[in-house]
């Protein structure tokens, strides 16, 4: 399946998992079981869990915690796929 068809699949998804003041570390185990279950999941960081960093650097650490592909990050959300 190609990056733009996973976009068209997310688009209509609910965000199933918040990243915030603590981190990316304390959503890596939700996260997988997540994925687990499904092949797609949308992730919104707040601005908590920036703290100066962009939301692409974050968003591409979490997925490779949790060994997923970071589909496409927009605003303050990221879509993942496993």
């Amino acid at each position: 399946m190609t990056d733009q068809d996973l976009r068209k699949q997310a688009h209509d998804l609910d965000v199933t998992v918040w990243v915030g003041k603590k981190g990316v570390s304390a959503v890596v185990d939700e996260l997988d079981d997540q994925l687990t279950e499904r092949d797609l999941v949308k992730v919104k960081f707040h601005r908590s869990a920036q703290a100066g960093t962009d939301v692409d650097e974050l968003a591409a650490d979490l997925a490779e915690r949790v060994n997923a592909d970071l589909v496409e990050t927009r605003g303050h959300t990221a879509v993942l796929h496993r």
